[in-house]
């Protein structure tokens, strides 16, 4: 995981619920996502970017900012056990879980490249040009 402040773009994106602060060549193991390997998947649910010098806030998302990635890898994560006893009741129950996963590779990190005009520089742009 990349050290805040580093000088190389990173990005704080939400996948299937979970956040993951990612940079381009990143792998991250996600929920299981429905596709294929060697799929490309873009997610545009990005709440924080910064490329170096500036940062870029979503309130809550950055409009137009989306991250594409490739599906590397489905599989299944390692066995979790679950086990509940209540002593001196013979009560015991053991029970286990495999969770369905994605490995991503972060491709690329895409801002939003419409920059915002101020209304009153474009009226006195036009005003200038009549």
């Amino acid at each position: 995981m990349p050290a805040f402040g580093d000088t190389k773009m990173n990005a704080t994106v939400e996948i299937s619920g979970k956040q993951y602060t990612v940079s381009v060549g990143d792998r991250v193991k996600v929920a299981l996502q429905p596709s294929a390997v060697g799929d490309k998947l873009s997610f545009d649910k990005v709440l924080f970017a910064t490329d170096g010098e500036k940062y870029h806030i979503g309130k809550p998302i950055i409009k137009g900012a989306s991250v594409e990635t490739s599906v590397l890898e489905q599989g299944r994560d390692r066995k979790i056990l679950i086990y509940k006893k209540k002593r001196r009741k013979g009560y015991q129950r053991k029970n286990g879980h495999r969770q369905d996963y994605t490995l991503l590779q972060i491709d690329k990190i895409k801002l939003s490249a419409a920059k915002k005009t101020n209304k009153k520089k474009q009226a006195e742009e036009t005003a200038k040009e009549d």
